[in-house]
């Protein structure tokens, strides 16, 4: 016999009361889109919406961070983070409210924020429901992985109250109205580490290349070597990836350069295949210099780190729990282990000096935005995150991003279905 699934908890049948408001939040970041560590607009749009909804509202925590708390007597602190920042990139989903501006919401930030401000709306619209405080968390320079710990070395636990448990969701290409928490078998996320490298070369006339040094012949060679530490020096059961995601160098096609820059991504399930994967490129790098007679050593600079990305799990157990009651359990599935990256860990007990001892739990599920006519044609492929044609399908993705945000935080506040 099949179990009896309990009725949705009552606040979340008043979603329609904050939809509007959220919607015109989501339209406008998503028109105006801005990158990394540029987000000041997007971040008063969000911090005004928090302010509307009865939030005490902070802003330039860590950068462009806003922080919004609304305080509803003695209970947990709970946490809802999203992300203010877009990627760079052009926008081809020909939507009438597309960017054009040159960045993109391609994964999702801009419904994150929506689906956060609707749910802090619909806390403070049923404040008689709940005890507690939630803390709505607007974190810039997500996709640089910067963000998260710009925040928290500006003192946002010390300062706003060490949190009882951060939620997070994140879109991802599944229907509308489906979540899908982790397995439980492996990091949800994974570790990475976001590098730039600079090869020194000898610049001169394309006439003359043997009076010249070219840095864009070893950067070919580094990207070409570089291959092999994911083929051949990575065992088959770890897992990893290696991307040279920018290659920078010259200004003309009878110049031979003094400099390349390779721009380098790494991302593993454990932090020890991180580490040997981040000392083999440099022992590569610095290899290729050698052998190309470069006249200064290779500069190998790590910009950003993050370790993967394990949720909690208990705390995991009652909002997936929370939200097979919301949807049933046809609509919450299980998300395997993926090499997407995140900062998202470092709000929780990651091992980091920041705040080593915090012990932080942290709940993380990802949210369909894949309308029924998106969904049907799935056959030909969806738009991925970080697609140029990624596009929620907004009618019926964000009303459900708005509820699970919100039935999380009530399974975690003290109420009729506190823990």
């Amino acid at each position: 016999m099949t179990p009896a699934i309990r009725p949705p908890h009552p606040v979340l049948t008043r979603a329609g009361e904050v939809l509007r408001p959220a919607l015109t939040l989501y339209l406008d970041v998503h028109r105006h889109p801005e990158t990394s560590g540029l987000e000041s607009r997007t971040a008063a749009l969000f911090a005004e919406r928090l302010a509307a909804a009865g939030c005490d509202v902070t802003r330039e925590v860590g950068g462009h961070g806003v922080v919004g708390v609304l305080s509803n007597g003695e209970g947990p602190r709970v946490y809802l983070r999203a992300e203010l920042d877009a990627l760079p990139m052009d926008e081809r989903t020909g939507l009438a409210y597309a960017s054009t501006n040159g960045a993109m919401h391609a994964c999702g930030h801009d419904l994150h924020l929506a689906a956060a401000a609707g749910a802090v709306d619909l806390l403070s619209r049923a404040a008689d429901r709940w005890q507690g405080t939630v803390v709505v968390v607007g974190q810039p320079a997500e996709e640089t992985l910067t963000g998260a710990r710009a925040m928290l070395a500006d003192g946002l636990y010390e300062r706003f109250g060490r949190p009882d448990v951060v939620l997070a969701q994140h879109a991802a290409p599944l229907p509308s109205g489906m979540v899908a928490h982790g397995t439980g078998h492996g990091p949800v996320a994974a570790a990475s580490a976001a590098l730039t490298v600079v090869l020194h070369g000898r610049g001169g006339h394309a006439a003359t290349p043997h009076l010249t040094v070219d840095p864009v012949v070893t950067a070919a060679a580094v990207v070409t070597r570089l291959q092999t530490v994911v083929a051949r020096e990575t065992a088959p059961g770890d897992r990893l990836t290696l991307t040279v995601g920018t290659l920078h160098a010259g200004t003309a096609v009878n110049v031979v350069p003094d400099t390349a820059e390779l721009g380098i991504g790494l991302r593993a399930t454990d932090e020890e295949t991180l580490d040997r994967a981040l000392a083999a490129l440099e022992r590569i790098v610095r290899a290729e210099c050698t052998a190309s007679a470069c006249p200064r050593d290779p500069e190998v600079t790590v910009s950003s780190r993050s370790p993967a990305l394990w949720c909690d799990p208990d705390a995991t157990r009652a909002v997936r729990a929370a939200h097979t009651t919301s949807y049933g359990p046809e609509r919450v599935g299980r998300w395997p282990p993926s090499m997407a990256a995140e900062d998202f860990p470092l709000f929780g007990d990651a091992g980091l000096d920041i705040h080593a001892e915090s012990g932080v739990p942290l709940v993380y599920w990802m949210i369909g935005v894949m309308g029924p006519a998106q969904w049907a044609g799935a056959a030909t492929g969806l738009p991925p995150n970080h697609s140029p044609h990624f596009a929620p399908d907004i009618r019926t993705a964000l009303p459900p991003a708005i509820t699970a945000l919100t039935a999380a935080a009530l399974d975690r506040l003290d109420g009729p279905s506190g823990p």
